[in-house]
């Protein structure tokens, strides 16, 4: 029950993602924004509950199956992008950048905070 508990939890800041896309028009992914929204919740509360960890455990094993289609999609609009590769190959460093630092920020928090305890 612990792992369909935690997964109502996941969908549910999905489709908060959802809503906000919605209602703002933002153009990002409503799973960007339910995860972001997810990380804070996390960050405040300090911990990730045990029913989320049971239910994102499964998912991670997963994790490649889920980027594979939007990988693959890439290859049919090649020829849209051809005059955009220096923007996408910024975009793609800074984001990988700023991805890294942002995990080892939130290692070296919590990691702090485990000790402190």
């Amino acid at each position: 029950m612990p792992v369909l508990s935690g997964f109502l939890w996941l969908v549910s800041y999905w489709l908060i993602g959802e809503g906000v896309v919605y209602f703002t028009g933002l153009p990002i992914s409503s799973g960007v924004i339910g995860m972001l929204l997810l990380c804070i919740t996390l960050a405040v509360r300090g911990r990730v509950p045990d029913n989320i960890a049971a239910a994102a455990q499964p998912l991670i094993a997963l994790l490649a199956m889920l980027i594979m289609p939007g990988v693959v999609g890439v290859f049919f609009i090649l020829g849209e992008l051809a005059g955009q590769w220096v923007v996408i190959l910024i975009a793609l460093v800074v984001g990988t950048l700023l991805s890294v630092f942002t995990t080892l920020w939130l290692l070296k928090r919590l990691i702090g905070q485990s000790h402190a305890n």
